[in-house]
Parts: C-alpha cells; sequence; structure tokens
C-alpha cells in the first residue's frame, strides 16, 4: 500500500506540472524513485493512474467539522477551493479536468463525481426546507460544479490558485439567494468556515 500511495502522490504531481498529454510513466516512476515495474504492479497504464486520481478527489475534501445540507455544501467548497493549492491530487485533479477525454471513457466524468456529491447535500437541504420549494437540487448542483470549475481556471491564470476561495465564496453569494430560503441564508458561515479549514490544513 505504501508503494501505491507513493506512485499516486508522484503521478500527481506530473499530471499536475505537465498535464496528461505531457505526464510518462517513466516521468511518474523517476518523481516516485521507483522502477517502471513498480508501476505495472500496480497499474496498468497512464491512463488508470490519471482515473485513481480523479477518483480519489472527494476523499481529500473533507471539511474539518460535521455539518450537513446548505452548510456542508459551503463547507466541501470552501475546503477544496483552501486545499487545492498544497494538496497534489486536488492540483493534478484540476489539470486533469481539462484533459479527462483522454482517458476517461462515456461512463465516467469528474464532473459528474462533484455533481452526485454536491446533489447528495441538497437532498438534505430539501428536506430541511433551506431550499426554495421550485429549486431542482441536480440541476443547482450541476451549475455550482460548472461556477466552480471555471472559477479554478481563471484562478490558476490570475492568482495561481490564491484568490479561489474568495471566488467560491462569491459564486454563493450570488447563488443563494435565488435558489436558498433566507432564514437558511442567514444561518450560513463563509469567512468562519474558511478558516477553520485553512487551521486545519495547518495542523
Amino acid at each position: 500500500m505504501h508503494t501505491r500511495a507513493a506512485l499516486v502522490q508522484a503521478a500527481a504531481q506530473v499530471f499536475a506540472e505537465s498535464g496528461f498529454a505531457g505526464a510518462s510513466v517513466a516521468k511518474i516512476a523517476d518523481r516516485a524513485g521507483l522502477t517502471l515495474g513498480a508501476i505495472y504492479f500496480h497499474f496498468k497504464n497512464k491512463e488508470s493512474l490519471a482515473r485513481e486520481i480523479v477518483r480519489s478527489q472527494p476523499e481529500h475534501v473533507a471539511p474539518p467539522l460535521d455539518s450537513e445540507g446548505l452548510q456542508r455544501a459551503v463547507d466541501i467548497t470552501l475546503t477544496w477551493a483552501c486545499r487545492l493549492m498544497d494538496d497534489p491530487i486536488l492540483m493534478a485533479g484540476a489539470r486533469l479536468v481539462m484533459d479527462q477525454q483522454l482517458f476517461l471513457d462515456q461512463t465516467e466524468n469528474s464532473h459528474d463525481q462533484w455533481t452526485r456529491l454536491l446533489t447528495e447535500q441538497f437532498r438534505i437541504a430539501q428536506r430541511r426546507r433551506e431550499l426554495r420549494a421550485s429549486a431542482d437540487v441536480e440541476v443547482l448542483a450541476q451549475v455550482l460544479v460548472n461556477a466552480c470549475t471555471g472559477a479554478q481556471m481563471h484562478s490558476q491564470i490570475e492568482s495561481g490558485y490564491r484568490d479561489l476561495p474568495f471566488r467560491v465564496e462569491q459564486i454563493w453569494q450570488c447563488f443563494l439567494p435565488a435558489t436558498a430560503a433566507p432564514s437558511a441564508i442567514s444561518r450560513l458561515q463563509y469567512g468562519e468556515a474558511r478558516g477553520r479549514i485553512k487551521r486545519s490544513t495547518l495542523t
């Protein structure tokens, strides 16, 4: 398991730097300090390594405190935004999202993965009456994922992801008035949630 984890971390670093097309199994082996044979023992090819990195992204976005519904959705997106600069898996995922047609088949899609995760929390929010009655939770999740993906791309170009948490907060501040119940909006935390996430990243 230690060798497999080391390979995934090395692959994430190479994919983040070079993208899918620019990465090679030889580069990944060299970065991990392992042989090509070690890679092929654990992974069939470069594509399977990229799929593993995309699949494991939600495991790296665990908010530091328990929450559910709208607050959980806020915490998930802010955790992702705050940790993107320092987590090789998330950095690789941000780069690979543009190349996913090269290694994911038609039944796989990283956007769908995040949409399902957020849809689950929006369903909870709907049961808790945190959303307006007319809200379509699947559409809301899709729109939020699309917005965060766009924010990620612009943030990488303009600030190297440093302003991504602020951009995600802006998305929520525009998104919620049209979709959430006013009483639910008043209970949500942005800056405090971001502070908790940053402190957990440093410990």
